[in-house]
């Protein structure tokens, strides 16, 4: 016991003073910062340097601008028309008989009047000499009666005969003309018959495929004629528009015969591309309600023959002329989130958003009742890449087809552009 040391009793820890743990936070922001700084610029700096560099290095967009003129525009309606003959007529035969002869070729302009093919006419003008006869025969009758009967009127008159026979001589005159008559209206059938055997075009018109041969035996019963006649001049055009458009068209009809336009099919409105010049003719009675449209019917003079029955053409009906008004290529119309809008071409060959109001708008033009005046020039080409304020250069149309042409080139790829980029720093 007395070789072993009493050990000390163990000694309390001191208490951390509120003052060291306050510099400890301190310290542990302070290297927090001062690494979030070096993040910050080893991470972002470069990068805004790279994006100084590229905004410095951004060319002006290529444009192609066009001025905003004033004047008057026509306003059309386009639609999609069906061209039909003036008149249609299916040459049949009226009677039976052998197909004698065909006068015509095949799509040959023809008069009316003029033989299209004859029908043997042995038999109807054998009834109609026969008819002729009989009249002959019943005329020669009605002459002997009426003789008799001045005969028994002067016996009747002297109290020679009786008053019975006189009236009897009478009714039997009446009889003879009525014979007559009959005979007269047996002569003209005859006659019409006989005359079915001849057939004339009822019409000015071309002529179709023939669909009887000579020889061939027809009847008046059959379903096929010989031929179709097409009336060619004028000719007429049906289209249909929606029932939006019913009070423009009945006013521009009210105002005297609109003017129609007939183009090919899908082709450009241009002269160039200009069928035929018409008039509105007819605008049907009731609108279609299963479509909702109305059915509507144009007239052309159609001289040399450009519209054809059958064919589709585009058509464009002129309803009123817009005076003095605001007009720019179509093209330069954009859409965005809060309507329609153009870039307009500062002088400092900068470009400015506008917001405008379209009203009648075609592939012609587009009519601006707001936000335009006469002599902006607005941008009709390149506008894709534009932003408010940015700038432009103003460039004729080939130029700008070129230029777009190589920026899509750039621009196909920019991945690999991007990766030769970053990959310069670190080589």
């Amino acid at each position: 016991m007395d070789g072993l040391t009493r050990a000390s009793p163990p000694t309390e820890r001191a208490p951390v003073r509120p003052k060291n743990r306050a510099r400890t936070i301190v310290s542990v922001l302070l290297c927090a910062a001062a690494i979030a700084g070096i993040v910050y610029i080893v991470w972002f700096w470069p990068k805004r340097e790279d994006a100084g560099r590229t905004a410095a290095r951004t060319p002006p967009v290529p444009v192609v601008v066009a001025p905003a003129t004033q004047k008057d525009v026509p306003i059309y309606l386009d639609a999609l028309g069906t061209v039909q003959a003036y008149n249609t007529v299916t040459v049949k035969p009226m009677v039976d008989g052998p197909l004698t002869s065909v006068n015509f070729k095949e799509g040959q302009a023809v008069k009316a009047g003029d033989v299209l093919a004859t029908i043997d006419s042995r038999t109807y003008k054998a009834a109609y000499d026969q008819a002729v006869a009989k009249k002959q025969q019943d005329e020669a009758q009605l002459a002997n009666a009426r003789l008799d009967l001045i005969r028994y009127q002067k016996l009747a008159a002297n109290a020679y005969t009786s008053a019975q026979l006189a009236d009897t001589a009478k009714a039997t005159v009446a009889q003879d003309e009525a014979l007559v008559a009959q005979d007269q209206a047996q002569i003209d059938n005859a006659r019409t018959q006989l005359s079915y055997t001849t057939i004339t075009s009822p019409i000015d018109g071309l002529t179709g495929i023939r669909q009887v041969d000579v020889g061939n035996i027809v009847h008046a019963s059959d379903a096929t004629g010989l031929v179709v006649l097409t009336q060619m001049h004028p000719i007429s055009v049906v289209f249909t528009l929606p029932q939006q458009t019913l009070p423009a068209v009945a006013k521009a009809m009210r105002d005297g015969a609109p003017e129609v336009l007939a183009y090919p099919q899908g082709a450009a409105s241009s002269p160039r591309g200009l069928l035929d010049k018409g008039t509105l003719s007819v605008l049907d009675n009731q609108v279609d309600q299963s479509t909702g449209t109305i059915k509507l019917k144009a007239t052309f003079p159609n001289p040399d023959n450009t519209l054809w029955p059958g064919g589709f053409v585009g058509v464009r009906l002129r309803v009123d002329v817009a005076k003095d008004a605001v007009v720019v290529p179509s093209a330069a119309i954009q859409r965005g989130p809060r309507g329609s809008y153009v870039y307009v071409v500062r002088p400092d060959d900068t470009v400015a958003r506008r917001q405008v109001s379209v009203g009648h708008e075609d592939e012609n033009g587009s009519i601006i009742t707001e936000g335009l005046k006469a002599g902006d020039s607005v941008v009709i080409d390149g506008a894709s890449r534009l932003t408010d304020g940015a700038q432009v250069t103003v460039v004729p149309p080939v130029a700008a087809a070129s230029a777009g042409a190589a920026g899509t080139m750039r621009t196909s790829a920019p991945g690999a552009a991007d990766q030769q980029r970053h990959r310069r720093p670190n080589g």
